[in-house]
Formats: structure tokens, sequence, C-alpha cells
């Protein structure tokens, strides 16, 4: 059980110099100096800064898959690094900062690393402080770990994997800094900011309490857990939010009495009314039951908060679906797509369920947010389920649409809005999150 440190979060919380230009080249430098401001985007960045919580225990570290079957990479470490092979890390070889960057490759179970073999299934890079490292051009804090792909066993002998993963093992704080600066944009009010981070600490460990276990690695590092920046994503105000908030969690009252995390989902924009949990992901949590969200329509951009127009093909349709669902697989060309369960709200409505019909009157069901990431992965065309369904002359058309993302728990925009209104963090997670409580958990 949690230990509860901080008071209950109650639905419906009170609202409470110029250059003179007088030579060519003080007008070069002028141009110059421009160049550089917009380059680093004033984020007053602390690059290479020292990475807080190295000292704690591996186990308690987060592992973030960044690269996964891929055969060969590029690391670049701004200090000397330590070699270690296998689960125990026996260090077996020394770098200094001079011999980068350094191609990674594999072949046959072998790992390839500065003309050098290694046999081990699992390889460890340990820079030493300010404890960071580059891979394939892109910073990031923490270790990092070169794990064979066991994916690939089945294709021959143990060890004879031509594929291997990338995973970033980084302390949760240091994590997090790469999240919040890549979900929320720096410059947003800080009481948002801390809302966020809040949410994505709670978001991370409830995943890794509950995932990480069965696999080598905890969150992905694209949209599909939290999208993860490492160091480009850092600024001052993110950290901030970070170090404020420091060790701070949502948690709730379980139907059993048990207290414990759940999974604090946020979305860009959820269009005026944020979804109940059950509805898009399957299962219900207590904070996770929808709200009023009258705050994200001043801060979502127009073409935001109504996309347009998005058109699938049906045969393109019917492949993606059979490739993703093979129970779907057994249906013919789809000809219809036609909402069997919708959330309606006040001047819209959100599609959580759909029939799928092919041209012989086969039909299977799906959730409505599966069908839009089969349809569109990345989400930017497809943007959410709160639209309409027209199924004519061989394609599918997805109209009035409004929001971007799932919909449940935190409204990014709403945060935004609500924050600019003066609200604080708490009263923003309490609004998107009732009946959940806070807990610092160190």
């Amino acid at each position: 059980m949690l230990h509860i440190i901080a008071t209950r979060l109650r639905q419906g919380l009170r609202r409470q110099r110029e250059p003179k230009a007088n030579s060519g080249k003080s007008a070069v430098w002028a141009v110059i100096l421009i160049l550089l401001t917009v380059g680093l985007g004033c984020r007053e960045r602390q690059l290479f800064g020292p990475t807080p919580q190295m000292e704690i225990a591996r186990k308690f570290r987060i592992r973030v898959l960044l690269l996964k079957d891929i055969k060969t990479c590029t690391i670049n470490v701004p200090s000397s690094f330590a070699l270690a092979t296998g689960p125990e890390q026996r260090i077996e070889a020394y770098f200094d900062k001079s011999e980068c960057p350094i191609k990674i490759t594999m072949s046959d179970g072998t790992m390839f690393f500065a003309n050098r073999s290694f046999n081990s299934r699992l390889i460890t890079i340990l820079p030493d402080k300010p404890f960071v490292f580059q891979l394939n051009g892109r910073y990031y804090r923490g270790d990092l770990q070169l794990l064979l792909n066991e994916t690939n066993l089945s294709e021959g002998p143990e060890g004879k994997s031509s594929a291997f993963r990338a995973i970033n093992s980084v302390p949760l704080e240091a994590y997090l800094a790469g999240v919040v600066g890549s979900e929320m944009p720096y410059y947003w009010e800080p009481e948002a900011l801390k809302a966020q981070a809040i949410a994505a600490r709670t978001y991370c460990l409830y995943i890794k309490k509950h995932f990480g276990v069965e696999r080598p690695w905890d969150v992905l590092s694209t949209q599909a857990s939290q999208v993860y920046g490492g160091l480009e994503a850092e600024s001052r105000p993110v950290w901030n939010a970070v170090n404020s908030t420091s060790g701070q969690v949502l948690i709730h009252t379980q139907t059993d009495g048990r207290e414990d995390l759940f999974p604090a989902y946020y979305s860009s924009s959820c269009g005026g009314h944020t979804e109940d949990s059950k509805n898009v992901f399957g299962k219900a949590f207590t904070p996770l039951i929808g709200a009023v969200c009258p705050y994200c329509k001043d801060v979502t951009k127009a073409n935001t908060l109504f996309w347009p127009t998005v058109q699938f093909d049906s045969s393109y349709v019917t492949e993606r679906l059979a490739e993703k669902y093979p129970k779907l697989g057994k249906l013919g060309r789809i000809k219809t797509i036609e909402p069997t369960k919708q959330s309606k709200y006040e001047g819209f409505s959100r599609i959580t369920a759909v029939k799928i019909t092919d041209v012989n009157g086969k039909s299977g069901y799906l959730r409505a947010e599966d069908l839009r990431l089969t349809l569109d992965p990345s989400g930017k065309k497809f943007r959410s389920t709160a639209c309409k369904i027209l199924s004519q002359e061989g394609k599918f058309s997805f109209i009035a649409g409004r929001g971007w993302g799932h919909g449940v728990g935190l409204c990014q925009s709403g945060a935004q809005g609500m924050a600019r209104q003066g609200k604080t963090a708490y009263q923003i997670l309490g609004h998107y999150y009732p009946n959940s409580y806070i807990s610092k958990v160190y």
C-alpha cells in the first residue's frame, strides 16, 4: 500500500539593445546572434548538467525501449565510459571519449563494438559523470542497454540473432524531464506543466508495476506509452515542474478498499468532454470516468479542435484490419463501418465501438479507438473518434471530427486553459481525475 502523506483532491474543487547597423561587420554579427537565438529557442537548456538519482538501485529506474529490431547503431559519449556484459554487469572494457563516435553492429549473435567482438546477449554502456550518452544523434541520460532480440532466436540456435534492442535505463525524474517537455510545450503555464509531470509520473509507474515485470523494458519512447525526447526536451521550466512535484503520484481507492496507482491517461485535446476509460481501453478506474471540459477550446488551435475530413479506401481498410486482427481477417472486402456505441455530450458525440460488415454481409466488432489507430497509427490525420462515419462508393470518410487523441483523463489543452485562469496543478488534476488522491512515494 502506498503511504499517503498529502490531502485528497476532491471532485469539484473551487476555482479557486538593438545592434546599430553602422558597418557591414556589425550587421553580420546581428544576423548571427538572431539565428543563434532562434536555433536555441531561448529554452535555457542545461545540457550535460548532472543527472539526478543515479545512486538509486537499478530496479527502480525506468527502462525505455528506444529502438527495436536494429542491426546497427552509433553511440557518442561526452565522457569516459565502461562496457559491461550480462545482467550482472561485468566490466569488460573502458573507453575514452576521444574514441567516439562508435558504430555498433550485430552479426550471427555477436556484437561488434569499436573493432572488438562481444558474445553476451546483454551489453550495457555505463557513462561516467554527467551520465549522458548519444544514440543515433539524440542525447539521453542514464545508461544504454543493448539486448539481443529474442524474437529472432527461433530462426536459429540461441545467440545467432542478427538484431537487437536499445534500452535506456534512466532515473525516474530524469526520464520525466524528457517526457514533460515532449508532451507539453515548455512555455505553457507552470501549473499545467506540474499537472503534466504528476500525471506522467503516475502513468509510468503504473505501467512499470503492471507490465514491466513481463518484459525487459517498461515503456516505449513513443506515443504508444509517453513521448520521451531525452535531453532535447529538457528546459528550465520543465525541470522546475519535475523538481517541484518530485515523487508525487495520483492514486485511487479500488472497490476492495485497497489504494493503488492507476494509468493516468492524457491526450492533447478532448474537444469538450473527456471519456470513460472503460469505453476506450476496456477497463474502468474510478478517476477515469469522464469530465466536462470547457477549457480546451480557448487553447487548442482551430485546425486541431476541428480536424478536416480523412478518407480511406475500402481495400486499405480491409487489409489493415485483417493484418492487425486475425478474427477480422475472415471477412471479405469491407462494405460498411457503423457506430454501435457512442458517448453523447452537449453538441457532439464520441464513437466508442463499431460494427464492421463485408460485402457478403458477415460482420465483426471493434472498439473505435482500435479502429482509429489501425487505420492511422500516427494519429495525425484520423485524430479522434469524436466524428461521424460515411461509407460510400468503396471509401470510408470520417467527418466533423473534433479533438485529438483518445480523450481519456487529462486534457492537456484543458490543463493549460485552467492554468491560465489561475487554477493550481492540484485543482487541474482534481478536475480531470476525480476521486483521486495525491501520494508522495519518495
